[in-house]
C-alpha cells in the first residue's frame, strides 16, 4: 500500500470494535494507514484487526477503557513509545444515556455519559496532543450527533453531552490552527445502521438507513483532505 494516499500515517481509533469505529479503522487501513485499534473488548477488536490484515493493511490492538481515570495516560504513554507522531486521532466512541425525561434522568447514567463522552475526549486531546504536533498533517476528528446542536425532546441527557464534545472539539481547533499542522473536524454521521441506533430506535428498519461504511469512507477521505479548522460536514445517505 505504499502508494495509498494515507501510506506512512497511523491512526488511531477509538471505539473500534464494530458500526462507525470499526468501519472507520478499516477504511483507515485500506487507505494505507497503521491504524490503532481501541476499544474495551479485546476479542472483537481481534475480529477488526484481522479482517484489515486479510484485506492487506495492518493494524494494531489496543484494548482499553477510555472509561478508567488513568486508561488513556497509560494508553498514550505505550503508543508514542512506539511511535514517533500520531496522524490522526479519530474519537468515535460513546455511550447513550437513557432517553427520557431531563427531570427523571439518573444521575450514574448521566455521569457515565459525561465521563465517556466528555471527560475522555479532554485526556485524549490532553494526552495526545503532543503527539500530534509531531505530524506533518494532523488530523483529529470526532464524531457527533445533530443533537448536540439541536435539543430533542427525551434526548437530553445525549445531547448535552454531545453540546459539550462539540464545544470542546470547536475550542481546541481554534487553539492550535495558527501554531500548528493539527486540523479539527467535527462529523455528524446522520442516520447510520450501528447497535446505538437500534437500541434508540428499536422498531426501526435496519435496511432503510446507511451502513457504518459509508461513514468510514468519508471520515478516511477526510483524514487526508485539506480543511479550515474548525470544520464541520454531516454525511448524507448515498443518492
Amino acid at each position: 500500500m505504499s502508494d495509498a494516499p494515507l501510506s506512512g500515517r497511523i491512526a488511531l481509533v477509538t471505539g473500534a470494535s464494530r458500526g462507525i469505529g470499526a468501519a472507520t479503522a478499516r477504511a483507515l487501513a485500506a487507505a494505507g494507514a497503521h491504524v490503532i485499534l481501541v476499544a474495551r473488548n479485546a476479542r472483537d477488536l481481534e475480529t477488526v484487526e484481522q479482517a484489515i490484515h486479510d484485506a492487506g493493511g495492518t493494524a494494531t490492538i489496543a484494548p482499553c477503557d477510555l472509561a478508567e481515570p488513568e486508561a488513556i495516560g497509560r494508553l498514550a504513554t505505550a503508543i508514542t513509545a512506539r511511535w514517533a507522531a500520531l496522524d490522526i486521532l479519530v474519537i468515535n466512541a460513546a455511550v447513550l444515556p437513557v432517553l427520557t425525561p431531563v427531570w427523571q434522568i439518573e444521575p450514574v447514567d448521566f455521569n457515565r455519559g459525561l465521563l465517556l463522552n466528555v471527560s475522555a475526549t479532554q485526556a485524549l486531546i490532553a494526552c495526545f496532543h503532543a503527539a500530534l504536533r509531531k505530524s506533518r498533517q494532523a488530523r483529529v476528528i470526532g464524531v457527533t450527533s445533530s443533537v448536540g446542536g439541536a435539543p430533542r425532546a427525551y434526548w437530553g441527557a445525549y445531547g448535552a453531552t454531545k453540546a459539550a464534545f462539540d464545544n470542546l472539539l470547536d475550542a481546541y481547533a481554534q487553539e492550535v490552527r495558527g501554531i500548528s499542522e493539527i486540523r479539527v473536524a467535527i462529523v455528524d454521521p446522520g442516520a447510520t445502521r450501528t447497535a446505538m441506533r437500534a437500541k434508540a430506535y428499536p422498531g426501526e428498519d435496519p435496511a432503510r438507513v446507511k451502513s457504518p461504511e459509508v461513514v468510514g469512507a468519508r471520515i478516511a477521505a477526510l483524514a487526508g483532505e485539506d480543511f479550515a479548522s474548525p470544520h464541520r460536514e454531516r454525511v448524507e445517505s448515498p443518492a
